[in-house]
């Protein structure tokens, strides 16, 4: 944590905006113009908009304010924003390179699990990385010795420490971070601070164990517990190409091997269903509890954080251009804007014996998600796991099973017009710190979606 973000990032951004230590650039030309810094700086704090709430804090204008900027924020900075803004701005791009590469390594670092080969990818990655950065900021130039402080070698020992003790969300400073500053609110007395603490500290334990022997959560829980997800509205009204797209998903659920379903056979039953559509959905599988809206059937507000695109992954029929040749079916990560969440109740005459049965029982509720997908284009960034799209193609239906993930965007600086899709589900996954008492609230919660 303070290695990172507290000491390695900030330095960074110090040699590249040229105001570390006064130093000069000497042989190396790595500062950026001011006007290219000020330009990261608001679509830094820009992309907060269209990054969820659930990927963490919005990150500040760091061109204008660093002082307010969390080890957190610079945690995200770096491993999301940072390589889409900083593209194509250094005059040489070694530097840029250089810099990814320590977000490639630092995404080894961050993972729940690491093998003894990424250790080792680790310990090699690094050792060529400092090297680097001496020949890039240091120059091998003892006048500037004040850009190898101590925690640039300290970067060496990260693979030997990984080894020794674990991969670092075992051991890094956030919960006490964390902690201290839950503790400072209730200091009330100058005079007899300790005796403040001892009580805080014996009193929320004792609260705590009460929670967790007799499943106290939901009442000893200060904070507003999170409610259940209710729908936005219902209507029975599609346009025609909704329509025509939902019959043939129902169409391709429905067929088999040996029976293939046609959207003849499926478009007189639609007229009898009862179609609903719903305005957000959560993901309730795991204790992540992303909530991804419809951009379509859920309101808004000026503030509010998009939350619309995801991850979703779908069978793609290698020869569907060609009707005479076998069906062969490949699996296809796809992104895309959840535009509808559709929710189908089929009439009895759908289960009925004979030619026309269509479905099985555990069917008569379908629910489906209109994405319209993203046009995902050639250019990504090397060893980074990051996804460039320019505009919207067509509307998919498939299965809400289908969609993995929610997923944030960063819109791209001029003169390019396109966004980047950051999906923390992904190659770039990282630990995150979570309080104890949002870990509580979610375990509830599930508990009784569970149970319901």
């Amino acid at each position: 944590m303070h290695l990172i973000w507290e000491n390695l990032i900030k330095n960074l951004i110090l040699l590249w905006t040229g105001e570390f230590k006064g130093l000069d650039t000497g042989d190396g030309d790595y500062v950026l113009p001011k006007t290219v810094w000020e330009a990261i700086g608001e679509a830094t704090a820009a992309a907060g908009s269209t990054i969820p709430s659930a990927y963490g804090s919005c990150v500040p204008n760091i061109s204008k304010d660093r002082t307010t900027v969390s080890a957190e924020m610079w945690s995200f900075w770096t491993l999301y924003i940072g390589p889409v803004l900083l593209r194509n701005k250094f005059s040489q791009q070694k530097y840029y390179d250089h810099f990814v590469r320590l977000v490639s390594l630092l995404t080894i670092c961050l993972k729940f699990e690491i093998s003894h080969a990424e250790i080792e990818t680790v310990r090699v990655g690094f050792e060529q990385w400092v090297t680097d950065y001496e020949s890039f900021y240091y120059q091998h130039n003892p006048v500037r010795i004040a850009v190898c402080p101590v925690t640039v070698h300290a970067l060496l020992h990260i693979a030997d420490s990984i080894r020794d003790m674990g991969p670092v969300w075992c051991y890094w400073a956030f919960p006490m971070e964390r902690y201290c500053g839950q503790l400072s609110p209730y200091i009330p007395s100058r005079r007899r601070p300790f005796r403040s603490l001892d009580r805080y500290v014996t009193e929320s334990t004792q609260l705590t164990q009460l929670m967790v022997i007799y499943n106290l959560f939901n009442l000893l829980n200060l904070r507003p517990l999170w409610k259940q997800v209710e729908g936005t509205f219902s209507t029975p009204l599609f346009t025609k190409r909704v329509t025509n797209s939902v019959c043939a998903a129902l169409a391709t659920r429905f067929s088999t091997a040996t029976k293939k379903v046609k959207v003849q056979t499926i478009r007189p039953h639609l007229q009898l269903v009862h179609i609903r559509q719903w305005g957000r959905v959560r993901r309730i599988d795991s204790d992540a509890g992303d909530t991804i809206r419809a951009v379509l059937t859920s309101t808004t507000t000026d503030d509010s954080r998009d939350a619309t695109f995801v991850r979703y992954e779908v069978y793609v029929d290698r020869n569907a251009r060609d009707i005479n040749a076998a069906e062969v079916l490949d699996g296809t990560t796809l992104y895309g804007q959840l535009e509808r969440l559709i929710t189908i109740q089929l009439p009895d005459a759908a289960f009925a014996g004979g030619a026309r049965a269509l479905a099985k029982p555990s069917d008569r509720v379908i629910i489906f998600a209109a994405i319209r997908q993203c046009v995902v284009g050639p250019e990504t960034i090397h060893g980074l796991d990051f996804h460039f799209y320019e505009k919207l193609g067509g509307l998919d239906i498939v299965d809400i099973t289908s969609v993995q993930a929610l997923v944030g965007r960063v819109k791209e600086m001029a003169p390019k017009k396109g966004y980047a899709l950051i999906d923390r589900s992904g190659s770039l996954a990282r630990a995150v710190y979570e309080d104890e008492d949002d870990h509580a609230r979610r375990t509830a919660l599930n508990a009784e979606e569970s149970a319901s």
